[in-house]
């Protein structure tokens, strides 16, 4: 490994179950120990994954997490219906209940508790608000789904993930409108992520949307897990991934980091700048020619 690169792990696998352990582990890094941990899936919608974050990645993310010698875990989200509808939806409650895990339904904070952020150089008109729980994280653990997204920001992997944290009109701030409405639609996404750095990111590729999503679309076996701690780096990977599955257009034909998603979140300092900056690392010998064909991509 290139200690000047930063470091994306990629599992080929088909089980969830397993598999997560493993790719966390090939990144060798323990960034929960003795801490209080955030989770933020991809609970956009209840549908089922690539449209939602699998109960059985999360399940298995969380018995890591804690195996990890996490002090508490916490799962944190703000859904595009309602937050507690689209977790009763999924069955996901009871689960997380069983394994020792309070769920903080951003839909309850106060409007106190959604952080103002003014950056000095962003595309927002008036700045943007964060859930409180997302910034004042002790660690803070993203995971994500491997899809396209046909309503704007080409992709959702990491970084729109991140859209979430942001507050809609019932909680009595419009940054929606602005976000879906605005011709830097893909720069406001990456600004998102400026506040605050997850400890740990992972993306779930074993089902992907090559086309479509966020919620339906286009499906393909991708069977592969990515973890990192760079957002950048791992959407990166994850656009060569969606360009090896056979995608859209939009995604075979644009430079990965042309997307501007990506250009804009290297440009303020969030992650990798470049692809030469990216080690791309299999997590197991039987992943080495799956990493080699999504690395064949990466450019």
């Amino acid at each position: 490994m290139d200690i000047n690169k930063t470091i994306v792990s990629l599992l080929a696998t088909e089980n969830r179950a397993t598999g997560i352990g493993t790719c966390i582990d090939a990144l060798g890094v323990n960034p929960v120990t003795n801490k209080n941990v955030l989770i933020k899936p991809n609970f956009n919608t209840a549908d089922p994954a690539p449209g939602s974050t699998h109960n059985d990645t999360l399940v298995s993310l969380v018995r890591k997490v804690w195996d990890m010698g996490a002090k508490s875990i916490r799962i944190g989200e703000r859904s595009f219906p309602l937050t507690s509808q689209v977790m009763e939806q999924k069955g996901i409650v009871p689960l997380l209940k069983d394994l020792d895990v309070n769920v903080v339904d951003f839909d309850t904070l106060d409007k106190k508790d959604w952080v103002k952020i003014n950056p000095v150089d962003t595309h927002w008109q008036d700045g943007f608000r964060v859930a409180r729980p997302v910034m004042d994280a002790e660690c803070l653990i993203s995971t994500g789904c491997l899809k396209t997204h046909q309503f704007g920001g080409v992709f959702t992997l990491s970084l729109k993930l991140h859209v979430g944290v942001v507050p809609t009109t019932r909680h009595g701030f419009d940054y929606m409108t602005e976000l879906h409405t605005s011709p830097h639609q893909n720069k406001l996404i990456a600004e998102i992520n400026q506040p605050f750095k997850p400890d740990l990111v992972l993306i779930d590729g074993i089902d992907a949307f090559v086309d479509g999503g966020p919620a339906t679309g286009k499906r393909a076996k991708g069977n592969l897990l990515l973890a990192a701690t760079d957002r950048v780096a791992i959407d990166a990977v994850g656009v060569a991934a969606l360009k090896m599955l056979g995608s859209n257009q939009t995604i075979m034909q644009t430079r990965i980091f042309d997307h501007a998603q990506i250009a804009r979140a290297a440009e303020i300092g969030i992650g990798a700048t470049s692809i030469e900056h990216i080690e791309l690392v299999p997590a197991t010998q039987e992943s080495r020619s799956v990493r080699d064909n999504v690395l064949a991509q990466l450019i």
